[in-house]
């Protein structure tokens, strides 16, 4: 798997210890929409691309006092297929959650949504950043996120 960066254990993103995987590619389209540069992970953009193997990193999750997977910036769906194929490996070991933060709306991947679905323990947070917006607490994740707009969602 490419990936820009692998945080162990992260206590910020989600309502259990984590590992964030960082997804390496992303269309930038919360700063297209709103005509600004916006994005709170452009300097995970610069940074060079770590290639790591999906068994690799499952054995250090284990290892490890995480209790969740949370994929997050760049764009996890712009990298859906090596996303899908760390889940399905994933999923042979555990059933953690695994946690997805997209900036997409949910229409816009009703396709991956769907192939997501086989899997147990499945949250997506959906929407983009629009700037000036009051955060809002979020049950499902247990944090807060930036845009009234933003939301996750269990989706099986």
């Amino acid at each position: 798997m490419v990936v820009k960066d692998v945080i162990e254990v992260d206590y910020v993103n989600y309502k259990k210890p984590s590992m964030i995987i960082a997804c390496p590619i992303c269309d930038f389209k919360c700063d297209k929409e709103c005509g600004q540069q916006i994005c709170q992970n452009c300097a995970i953009a610069k940074q060079k691309d770590i290639t790591i193997d999906d068994d690799v990193l499952i054995n250090k999750y284990l290892k490890g006092s995480s209790r969740s997977i949370c994929f997050q910036g760049l764009e996890p769906f712009d990298t859906s297929v090596q996303m899908m194929r760390f889940i399905h490996k994933f999923r042979q070991v555990t059933n953690d959650d695994v946690v997805i933060y997209t900036g997409y709306n949910k229409d816009e991947i009703s396709e991956q949504i769907k192939s997501l679905k086989q899997y147990p323990n499945i949250i997506i947070k959906f929407g983009r950043y629009i700037p000036d917006q009051q955060p809002h607490y979020d049950e499902v994740l247990g944090v807060e996120l930036a845009s009234d707009n933003q939301y996750a969602e269990k989706i099986n």
